[in-house]
């Protein structure tokens, strides 16, 4: 936040100081007590499991300047104290605040699978010409989104900003505080199927972005998508499609893989540019194709976003590659969909040079009741290509290994429930010469397993 007053979060919050000067100035928002950045509002949230409030005070002792308190009527202390009905809901009233006080455009990225690469890739076409802002970490809930816009500053000329979603409504919420000009779809799967219950209801929470979508703002849609493909922007706005089909305005000609890298000729137009990206995959070619349309839109040629796209190589735990004593080491554990998996192992097979493909998977997370026949679907698009071995961890991972002993026996399979045996078995097995990719839901903590063969 840039100087922000206590006066201004009682004005946004419509709540009552107990103690304190309403004109001591704040700099930052902080949900956890033990990390403050300087000059602090601490914002206590009341979660399933535990209530912050009860670590007010070691957020003081850890250099907070203010609090909220949904549980305190009276305080006679030095530092400004306010009273809320609902600190999550004032910590939204905060962020639409700050919102309106900023004038740079904002891009909203929502989607089933590939928001935050997608988040990254158009940060970086947009960088070509401009001083961009983009959500950190995965900072994209109704308690993220507020704290990543209270970090924008006047040096930001325009912001990418992640919006997700876990259950009915919430993308409604945080999209109509971010108050985006330019909202992008990236596909419509079948994570959180287990809170919404059927793909029409997540393609129509998706959709939804568009409540915080200005007049006159664009509305990005992967043409790909079966259910994106004819899609329209609400009244008043500007509909766009990218991917690799007629129907779409920014389109993907000619794609191929050349050593194991996507490459393309980007059209728009009569406009052509060829491109070779620095992250494998040929789902990147559609994160490169809105990222060329976005910046496009926004006035930077083709030919400038994407000699900055061809320089991006990628972030933590998704599809970063090692080479440690000759072992090539796919790291893609932040998280996993049907449709991730899938990516992760097209790229598996990408590796020419591999004398054995080895795949690491964990369980997909929120998946519902259909999550074992998701499960099982993996392991029969693994029979289909060139893996040497799967080894599992997990229950539903369980099932990806029923599916390849059943239609390809010729596999080998190791199954595993523990990390630490899985490690032990991987110490062991790999050898000069493998290329082995590790993938599954963040929460099964793979990352760390992975961690192992590539960190010293």
């Amino acid at each position: 936040m840039v100087n922000m007053t206590v006066k201004e979060i009682l004005s946004a919050t419509g709540g009552r100081l107990l103690c304190g000067n309403e004109d001591t100035v704040l700099e930052h928002i902080s949900i956890d007590s033990r990390s403050m950045k300087g000059n602090d509002l601490f914002v206590p949230i009341i979660g399933e499991k535990q209530d912050a409030h009860r670590f007010i005070g070691q957020a003081f002792d850890n250099g907070a300047t203010a609090t909220l308190t949904s549980e305190h009527d009276a305080m006679d202390l030095d530092q400004p104290w306010i009273r809320v009905e609902d600190t999550k809901k004032a910590l939204q009233a905060i962020g639409s605040y700050y919102r309106d006080c900023l004038k740079l455009p904002l891009v909203g990225i929502t989607g089933s699978v590939g928001k935050t690469t997608t988040r990254e890739m158009v940060a970086c076409a947009l960088s070509a010409r401009y001083s961009v802002y983009k959500t950190p970490g995965n900072h994209n809930s109704q308690v993220g989104v507020p704290i990543t816009l209270s970090e924008i500053s006047a040096e930001d000329e325009i912001g990418v900003i992640e919006l997700g979603m876990s259950e009915p409504g919430e993308l409604t919420v945080i999209a109509k505080i971010a108050k985006i000009q330019m909202a992008v779809i990236t596909n419509i799967g079948v994570t959180h199927i287990e809170q919404l219950g059927s793909q029409e209801n997540i393609y129509r929470e998706k959709m939804s972005i568009q409540d915080g979508l200005m007049e006159g703002g664009i509305l990005f849609l992967n043409g790909d998508d079966p259910l994106l493909k004819t899609t329209k922007a609400k009244e008043g706005c500007k509909t766009i499609y990218y991917g690799t089909r007629e129907n779409c305005d920014y389109r993907a000609l000619d794609v191929h893989i050349e050593e194991g890298f996507p490459a393309f000729t980007a059209a728009f137009g009569q406009k052509r540019v060829p491109i070779r990206l620095a992250v494998m995959g040929s789902h990147n070619v559609l994160n490169a194709m809105v990222s060329l349309a976005v910046a496009s839109e926004c006035g930077i040629p083709m030919e400038e976003a994407a000699k900055c796209l061809q320089d991006f190589t990628g972030f933590k735990n998704r599809q970063q590659i090692y080479h440690v004593a000759g072992i090539t080491i796919i790291d893609d554990t932040y998280n996993a969909s049907p449709v991730s998996m899938k990516a992760g192992l097209e790229v598996l097979g990408s590796i020419t040079k591999a004398e054995r493909r080895i795949a690491v998977l964990a369980d997909m997370k929120e998946l519902g009741e259909k999550s074992p026949e998701y499960h099982y679907e993996i392991g029969e698009y693994i029979a289909e290509h060139p893996v040497y071995e799967l080894v599992t961890l997990g229950e539903m991972a369980g099932e990806i290994a029923r599916a390849v002993k059943e239609h390809a026996p010729h596999i080998l399979v190791k199954e595993f429930m523990e990390p630490e045996l899985l490690v032990t078995y991987l110490n062991k097995e790999l050898k000069e010469g493998d290329c082995v990719l590790f993938k599954g839901s963040n929460s099964m903590n793979l990352g760390p397993v992975a961690e192992k063969f590539y960190r010293p």
